[in-house]
């Protein structure tokens, strides 16, 4: 493994933390064999659970990560054994079109990367799912388009994840009374305060 690649990635496990559980709770609730990584950076945790990730990122030091295919290996070899996944990296600004078909992925992540289901839905198959925080007001935007319907929330406690569908109709409320909109969402660039906000929902593409 390259020096910077080891470097990258132990200060991506500082910020974050270990997210293979993460992945393997959304793995448990929804069917996944394709996954479409906008904004991942360096997280190359949902390759400890997912067959098939592409990663998108348009930081120059990304580059250098990805092509580290040793490294790769190595990383995610101890985390979910010997059996190799496929890891595709394309370096690109999201926002812009991707070398990618659309309706084709069964899984779009989206944290803390920005407006990411208003530029990559188009890549996500219909019934398939969006894990995405309420980081940059990404989740508001999903809950207000008619393309997704809430199917879950993620809750993350002392490290660990469930994926639960109670009381669905209990989030996505607004603390104080306000009209979201898209223009609005892009004009402040980040979430809505919730009266309950959990760590990550799951959209399903409904349209």
């Amino acid at each position: 493994m390259k020096p910077k690649t080891a470097e990258l990635w132990a200060k991506q496990n500082q910020a974050v933390g270990d997210r293979r559980e993460l992945f393997g709770a959304v793995a448990g609730a929804v069917k996944v064999e394709t996954v479409l990584y906008p904004g991942s950076y360096v997280d190359i945790s949902p390759s400890f659970v997912f067959d098939s990730v592409t990663y998108v990122d348009s930081d120059k030091r990304t580059p250098g990560f990805f092509d580290d295919i040793d490294g790769l290996t190595q990383i995610v070899a101890q985390h979910r054994g010997p059996t190799p996944p496929d890891i595709n990296f394309i370096h690109a600004d999201y926002t812009a079109p991707l070398d990618l078909p659309d309706n084709n992925v069964d899984l779009l992540i989206s944290l803390y990367g920005g407006f990411i289901s208003e530029h990559c839905t188009r890549y996500l198959k219909i019934g398939g799912s969006l894990l995405v925080n309420s980081s940059h007001g990404d989740a508001a935007l999903a809950s207000i388009s008619p393309r997704y319907q809430l199917a879950a929330v993620v809750i993350s406690r002392s490290g660990r994840y469930r994926i639960t569908t109670a009381d669905l109709e209990s989030y996505l409320i607004p603390k104080k009374p306000q009209t979201i909109t898209a223009v609005s969402l892009h004009r402040t660039g980040r979430g809505i305060a919730y009266t309950r906000t959990p760590f990550a929902y799951l959209f399903t593409r409904v349209g």
